[in-house]
C-alpha cells in the first residue's frame, strides 16, 4: 500500500480527471455538480468512484457510468491507477447545495 500522501495524491488525480465527465443534460461535469462522494483507492492501486446522480430515475445514469470509466481508461494505460468501479449510491441523496459555486452560476443557482 502506499503512503497517506501518494494515494491523496492518486484521488486528486482521478478527481482532475472525472472533471471531464459532462452531465449530457446540465453541461456541467460531474465534480463541480457534486456527484462525485468519494474516490476509494485499495492497494493495488484499484480505483472504486463512489457516486450519485441528480435523481433516481436519471436516462442517462449507463452514458454517465460509462463516460466515468473511458475518461479513467487513460489513467490506467499510463499505469496510474489499476482497475476501476463504478458505485452508485443513493444516500445520502443529492442535493443543489452539493454543487461548486461555478456550477450554482453556470446553471443560474447561485445563492
Amino acid at each position: 500500500m502506499g503512503t497517506e500522501q501518494e494515494i491523496q495524491e492518486t484521488k486528486d488525480l482521478v478527481m482532475a480527471q472525472l472533471e471531464n465527465v459532462i452531465d449530457p443534460e446540465l453541461g456541467i461535469d460531474i465534480v463541480n455538480l457534486g456527484l462525485v462522494y468519494d474516490i476509494l483507492v485499495d492497494a493495488e492501486w484499484n480505483v472504486t468512484v463512489v457516486m450519485t446522480l441528480t435523481s433516481m430515475g436519471c436516462p442517462l445514469a449507463g452514458v454517465i457510468h460509462d463516460q466515468v470509466k473511458q475518461t479513467l481508461s487513460e489513467l490506467q494505460e499510463l499505469k496510474e491507477i489499476g482497475d476501476v468501479d463504478v458505485n452508485i449510491v443513493w444516500n445520502p441523496p443529492w442535493t443543489k447545495d452539493k454543487m461548486s459555486r461555478y456550477a450554482k452560476i453556470a446553471l443560474g443557482v447561485a445563492d
